[in-house]
């Protein structure tokens, strides 16, 4: 196979993705067709979704900063929800609500949209998957371990998804660097298998780690987990701070009642000090099952490999003669600029035409982004993104948000 002729990998780089050459081609055939024929009116566009891969009617938002990366020094007004505001998809498809929304001339942007929702549906099923995972955890540790089941280029952003949601800690050393925070993990089943047995694996980890760091051993290597752990605890002793179970759902057989039996020989042992995580194959589902029994979860693929956010960019509004704004948008759209506004206390979002007064007690979701190509929001720092999840989150537990369209 022929080497490509620019670069080393499939993937795009910056200033391609900069440029919109990422962009479907019918764009490129849209701009063209505009420009021949000199037209190129001023329009409205709303970015949204009328679907989630859940039963739930909310989603997180995320991929702002991209977003307003992307779209700066663009001819352009945007506004958008904030990064990490939950946003809601009810089950009555017409009242959907715009998380971001465009005004500029159509033909200056257009090829845009692509990247545009590209950095949304990801980013944003990325950071829904791993809040409803958070939230199935309760109190308990939540480690990434999935950006070996994702595209190496997109490893960062999983991470960052993953921490803003609210895990504690990230295994990819590129994700965790530009998080600004240390990488987490233990040690994988090769490292085992490079010594004769477990007991001198083990012995050689806990000595190469730094003073006072936690010694968290594999446990499932050779033997079944509750020998291993007990073997752990009799080489390691008051060292060993944790084991973690990462056995295969084929071999798992009932997975929480191994659990409590190594918890049973452990303190039986002793071993009261030394917790359990578990790993391998986790969903919502079994971290929901299990929190009680365990001390936290190392949680990858279904994060890494989450749906995305099926978002759209559509037309609501039209430049007409004179320069007014007209009202248009497909079939099964509804047209004209809209805002959504949010009653907290009664839970329920209003989507309302901008040129109307909005409800009472009711705070405003879309907020402005970008002004004539200048980003005049300023970006929040990972600490602050990680509480407005967790705030939202403690909002939506349990409860479903209700939209309201008000024409």
């Amino acid at each position: 196979m022929k080497d490509l002729d620019d670069r080393m990998f499939w993937i795009s780089g910056e200033d391609e993705i900069k440029k919109a050459e990422v962009t479907d081609s019918y764009f490129i055939n849209t701009e063209r067709a505009l420009r021949k024929i000199g037209k190129n009116p001023k329009v409205t566009m709303e970015v949204y979704t009328r679907h989630l891969p859940y039963a739930d009617t909310w989603g997180v938002l995320s991929g702002v900063y991209e977003a307003a990366k992307l779209l700066e020094g663009l001819p352009l007004d945007v506004d958008s929800m904030d990064e990490g505001e939950v946003f809601a998809v009810p089950k009555n498809e017409l009242a959907y609500e715009p998380v971001m929304k465009l005004k500029g001339r159509y033909a200056d942007f257009a090829r845009y949209e692509t990247p545009l929702l590209g950095f949304l549906a990801s980013a944003s099923g990325f950071t829904t998957k791993a809040a409803r995972i958070r939230l199935a955890a309760g109190d308990r540790t939540l480690l990434s371990f999935g950006t070996r089941r994702a595209h190496p280029a997109l490893a960062p952003l999983v991470e960052r998804s993953a921490y803003i949601a609210g895990f504690e800690g990230v295994s990819n050393i590129c994700g965790a660097k530009l998080l600004g925070i240390e990488g987490a993990g233990t040690m994988p089943h090769s490292f085992i298998l490079c010594f004769d047995s477990q007991k001198d694996a083990w012995k050689a980890f806990a000595d190469s780690l730094p003073e006072k760091s936690d010694v968290i051993v594999l446990a499932d290597t050779l033997f079944d987990e509750k020998t291993e752990s007990i073997m752990a605890l009799e080489t390691l002793g008051r060292k060993l701070k944790g084991v973690r179970l990462d056995t295969p759902a084929s071999r798992r057989g009932d997975w929480r009642k191994i659990i409590e039996e190594v918890r049973w020989e452990l303190n039986l042992r002793g071993g009261k000090h030394v917790k359990i995580f578990v790993s391998g194959g986790l969903d919502e589902s079994d971290v929901r099952e299990l929190q009680d029994v365990v001390s936290g979860f190392g949680v990858g693929t279904s994060v890494s490999n989450a749906p995305s956010i099926d978002f759209n960019m559509k037309m609501v509004e039209v430049e007409g003669k004179g320069g007014v704004m007209i009202p248009r948008a497909k079939r099964g759209d509804l047209s004209g600029e809209k805002e959504v506004c949010r009653d907290e206390k009664n839970m329920v979002d209003y989507l309302v035409l901008a040129r109307n007064a909005r409800p009472q007690n009711c705070n405003p979701l879309l907020k402005p982004l970008i002004r004539n190509g200048r980003i005049v929001r300023r970006f929040e720092t990972i600490d602050a993104l990680r509480k407005r999840v967790a705030s939202r989150l403690k909002w939506v537990a349990g409860r479903q948000i209700e939209v309201r369209a008000v024409s």
